[in-house]
């Protein structure tokens, strides 16, 4: 996958992933940066962020798979961040041992915090590309994630 015969018609593509590997990579360390003032790192923000968007609370195997990443991972985040005070565990009226995961006062004012923070960084990050150069990037990732998700 990391590398490919200049002249195959899979190189653009290849090299692509490749990109996507490094932005992840770039964004992480960006983020850690960004959000460490608050305590929190990137993966904790990014869990943050996927318990913030449902409007009802959701176990740590719904938030996992929403973040298309694992549960055990998902999980180790939520702890964390449950030690810190950011987020309580309420009781599951249809499951007694996946508990639901919601934000506490102080995690709702941290996440808030961090995203304030988002803002200008976006902005940044997008100027001078457009709108439609975006728009049409997203949609080429969306495509890709969404054939590695029938695949598996």
């Amino acid at each position: 996958m990391y590398a490919s015969n200049p002249g195959t018609p899979n190189k653009p593509t290849n090299d692509l992933i490749v990109e996507v590997f490094r932005l992840n990579g770039s964004l992480l360390a960006t983020a850690d940066r960004l959000v460490s003032k608050f305590g929190i790192t990137a993966a904790r923000w990014q869990v943050l962020g996927a318990i913030g968007m449902p409007a009802v609370p959701e176990t740590v195997a719904r938030l996992a798979r929403n973040m298309c990443l694992t549960r055990q991972s998902v999980q180790r985040v939520v702890h964390e961040i449950f030690a810190a005070g950011l987020l309580c565990l309420l009781d599951n009226p249809h499951h007694v041992r996946a508990r639901l995961v919601t934000m506490t006062a102080k995690g709702r004012k941290t996440f808030a915090a961090a995203l304030e923070l988002q803002e200008p960084w976006v902005k940044a990050l997008s100027a001078g590309i457009g709108r439609d150069r975006i728009n049409d990037a997203c949609q080429v990732l969306k495509t890709l994630r969404e054939r590695l998700e029938v695949q598996t």
